[in-house]
């Protein structure tokens, strides 16, 4: 079987990839766990002069690395540079705060000492998605190989350039063999390698569906997995809000990435008193949304990144609108220009039942629904499966503080601004959206052993 990169701003064939056979995946995971000995044994201050010098690599091939990303999955070429450019600062986190992450931690009991060590496991087999090719690898990466464990990576099949260039990365950068090796593969694969002995443990970004299949596999085997799977992320409008600096925020978060983003923006909840002015200025920006080759830095919207999540996405806005949604923008493709593009859409009175609704939108589309009320905004907001992130704009910051502390239904959630990941802070989501987290110290913390130590 041949993995297959495409331009999805033409549809053109950049290259093909051979998948990896069974022997060659079974050698890589067996040469991970034998450089895991070492690598355990290894100096903190070494694993993080490694870490320091990919940052610095990073740095050095950042362009490069910005236009691999751009014509491999259609990411906007200023979205793709900041890509690398996020990289490189969690690499730095990682570094500048790893050894008091790692300390171990005094515990007073009736002991004469006792305490907690946090020790690696093993190998990690991360599954890893398309949309952010090298964020999404290195935010598991990173924080896993400084705590002393090494890494498989199975990545999206429709990136197989970006998998190749992220384990180029670690040899140019003076690892040791084996620290981080890359196999080229379906998911056909990947049950036989969850089940693989020196596999200690996998992370997965992917959708819903991916991650029952995963957990299910990994409970075969009991080994430990964290799931950072799919949302349909409501952001609260409330009366006394911003409207400007509401809609800005909400823009930017609905169209990040095409609007391929896990925790993305999805549904706009709006109070009925803002409601006609937030949907004009909404539907407004919307439109402007300039949409195009994802090469030239003026264009906010590149194409989707496949074909059939162009199609999947029509389905779902045609099926919202036939039970009764109405299209305010968009909606529509244009079959005659090439690549896989999807215009920014608006729906309007979107309700339950209606994919718009109920289900993850991935790409720039909006729903927009007016409650009568903070209690409904609150209701409707958790009325999902998911549970990934949320927002809430006010201009009583302490309202908002509670409603996120303690209303929203989500692991990630914001106050007058858009959901995003940043390195400082832990991320990951509840019910269908997933288990455990990634980043800060909460991250390091899913692929350890802490072991209890007591001295008597």
């Amino acid at each position: 079987m041949l993995l297959k990169s495409i331009n999805p701003a033409n549809g053109e064939l950049i290259r093909e990839y051979p998948e990896s056979q069974w022997e060659e995946i079974d050698n890589v995971i067996r040469d991970v766990n034998l450089a895991y000995k070492s690598w355990k044994k290894t100096a903190l201050h070494k694993r993080i002069d490694y870490v320091r010098q990919l940052a610095r690599l990073l740095e050095l091939k950042k362009e490069a690395l910005t236009f691999l990303i751009t014509i491999e999955m259609g990411k906007p070429i200023l979205e793709a540079r900041a890509e690398i450019d996020k990289c490189i600062w969690l690499c730095n986190y990682y570094c500048d705060n790893i050894d008091e992450f790692l300390k171990p931690k005094t515990i007073d009991t009736e002991a004469s000492e006792s305490y907690t060590s946090i020790q690696p496991i093993g190998v990690i087999l991360a599954i890893m998605p398309w949309n952010f090719p090298f964020w999404q690898v290195f935010r598991c990466a990173i924080p896993t190989i400084l705590a002393g464990n090494t890494m498989v990576l199975k990545h999206a099949s429709n990136v197989p350039g970006c998998s190749i260039a992220l384990e180029d990365l670690f040899n140019e950068a003076d690892f040791p063999a084996d620290i981080f090796r890359a196999v080229l593969s379906s998911n056909r694969r990947v049950e036989r390698m969850i089940a693989n002995k020196k596999i200690a443990a996998i992370t997965l970004t992917g959708s819903t569906k991916a991650g029952q299949a995963v957990a299910q596999t990994a409970g075969k085997y009991i080994k430990k997995c964290v799931l950072e799977l799919g949302g349909s992320d409501p952001y609260l409008v409330l009366d006394d809000a911003n409207i400007n600096e509401a809609v800005a925020a909400c823009i930017k978060g609905r169209l990040l990435n095409t609007g391929q983003s896990c925790i993305g923006a999805k549904r706009f909840i709006i109070s009925e008193g803002i409601y006609d002015e937030f949907e004009a200025k909404f539907v407004a920006e919307m439109r402007s949304a300039t949409m195009g080759d994802p090469f030239n830095e003026f264009n906010q919207l590149g194409p989707l990144a496949r074909h059939n999540i162009r199609e999947d996405l029509l389905s779902q806005v045609n099926k919202s609108a036939s039970q009764g949604a109405k299209i305010l923008c968009g909606g529509d493709i244009d079959y005659d220009i090439d690549g896989f593009y999807f215009p920014a859409t608006v729906l309007s009175e979107v309700k339950s039942g209606m994919p718009a609704y109920n289900q993850e939108l991935f790409g720039p589309v909006a729903s927009l629904i007016k409650v009568k009320n903070e209690q409904e905004a609150i209701q409707i907001a958790n009325d999902t499966s998911f549970g990934l992130g949320a927002a809430v704009f006010t201009s009583d910051i302490e309202k908002g503080k509670y409603i996120a502390e303690h209303e929203l239904e989500a692991g990630c959630c914001f106050v007058n601004d858009f959901v995003k990941s940043d390195p400082r802070l832990p991320f990951g989501g509840i019910k269908e959206s997933g288990y455990g987290r990634e980043l800060s110290v909460y991250g390091i913390h899913e692929f350890v052993n802490i072991k209890s130590v007591y001295i008597k």
